[in-house]
């Protein structure tokens, strides 16, 4: 992320959590403050994951087109909301989730975070 932070790409994490989980996680991992004030849950919206409402949401919120977004997920309901919101989706593979499920719902598959700036025609 630090790549993407100096090449200054917009980011924000849309979560199925609630708010209370998303600031214990992202506190517990040092990313609270990296993200502050833009964190969205699905409990901001009518219909969570694998409806799309979470990422549009966001993307409203900072008045930028779903086709300038990208997804980055790591489940098969992400995956199907991400495509869904018709956003570009790369399914994160080194989680629990095998590759080729994630492949199967529509996202373009890595497997290393290191990977992600490339793909995002970060340099």
């Amino acid at each position: 992320m630090d790549a993407l932070d100096a090449a200054g790409v917009p980011m924000c994490v849309a979560s199925s959590s609630d708010h209370h989980r998303l600031r214990l996680v992202l506190g517990r991992t040092g990313l609270l403050d990296r993200f502050a004030g833009r964190v969205h849950s699905a409990t901001d919206v009518d219909n969570g994951k694998p409806a799309p409402d979470l990422f549009l949401r966001a993307a409203e919120v900072y008045g930028v087109s779903a086709a300038r977004c990208a997804v980055v997920e790591d489940s098969t309901p992400g995956v199907a909301a991400g495509v869904a919101a018709g956003m570009r989706t790369l399914g994160f593979a080194g989680g629990l989730t095998p590759a080729d499920r994630l492949r199967e719902a529509g996202a373009d598959v890595f497997d290393k975070m290191a990977e992600l700036p490339a793909l995002l025609g970060v340099r």
